[in-house]
């Protein structure tokens, strides 16, 4: 199954994309939320769609929100590409790196980038995200997969003055108002072949920065459920966005590349669907 969500901010309701149909399913399902996928939700859903109820059609011109409704956590891994410690000066880690980003940061796949109030290095960083199905604490890695709902395309938004120079650690320049667009949808596990190998790449302004493949990620989905779950309880529908590839602003030589508005971001992963975001300056 694809899940989406849509609608209003704040509004949304539960959907599903069957081929580039979208349809309500708000009247099998509250919401894409904890409660959902801690209850079996996806199974149940699935069951219910098997008798073919009459479905609402939802217009292809309805906003799109995050796929998921805001989580207890939204964790994200550093540095989980070789080529892009390479690009920005940084050591291989020997172990996961973990930051978070607020979960106000998360929004639809298609809403504004607002530039934050005084930014001058907002960059981009094309990922591929997973959401946790159900409760996770001292997971071993044979039962790892068991643990994970689906797939997202995520765009990790940093602003690399308040990341970088500003003290501290690094959740300063993630946590930013939209600074996480999640979707199109959320991609159930049956509906990706291989996980770890998906083409990806990101433009600004109709021009590539990043093109990459997850088979090159340092550390893999059941590792990162596996490692996570040592040091905290994950909760269904948790985000885990697993770090990005080469090409990131940051990393231009010898003069780095920053958003700026009305800059037009694209981004696609492999069966993750396409999300654009139209860069604005912060207004009071």
């Amino acid at each position: 199954m694809k899940l989406i969500r849509f609608g209003e901010v704040g509004k949304e309701k539960p959907g599903i994309l069957i081929g580039e149909k979208r349809f309500d399913v708000s009247s099998l399902v509250t919401d894409y939320n904890e409660a959902f996928f801690e209850e079996n939700g996806l199974e149940k859903l699935k069951k219910a769609l098997e008798s073919n109820p009459v479905l609402p059609e939802v217009v292809a011109s309805v906003r799109l929100g995050s796929p998921v409704a805001r989580p207890s956590k939204l964790i994200c891994i550093g540095l989980n590409y070789v080529d892009h410690c390479l690009e920005t000066n940084a050591p291989i880690p020997d172990e996961p790196i973990i930051f978070f980003k607020s979960t106000t940061s998360l929004c639809g796949p298609n809403d504004n980038l607002v530039i934050p109030k005084n930014s001058e290095k907002t960059d981009w960083e094309i990922e591929l995200a997973f959401v946790i199905e159900k409760k996770a604490s001292y997971v071993t890695l044979e039962d790892a997969m068991d643990y994970v709902a689906g797939y997202c395309l995520h765009n990790d938004y940093s602003e690399r003055a308040y990341q970088l120079e500003r003290g501290g650690q690094w959740t300063k320049g993630k946590g930013c108002d939209t600074f996480a667009p999640l979707g199109p949808f959320l991609a159930t596990k049956d509906e990706i072949a291989d996980v770890n190998n998906l083409s990806m790449w990101l433009t600004v302004n109709g021009n590539i920065f990043q093109k990459s493949n997850t088979s090159n990620l340092v550390f893999k989905i059941p590792f990162l459920v596996h490692y996570l779950s040592q040091f905290m309880t994950l909760l269904p529908g948790d985000v885990i966005s697993t770090g990005t590839p080469p090409g990131v602003g940051l990393g231009i030589k010898p003069n780095p590349i920053y958003i700026k508005p009305d800059d037009v971001i694209e981004l696609s992963i492999e069966g993750l669907g396409t999300s654009k975001q139209l860069a604005i300056a912060y207004t009071k």
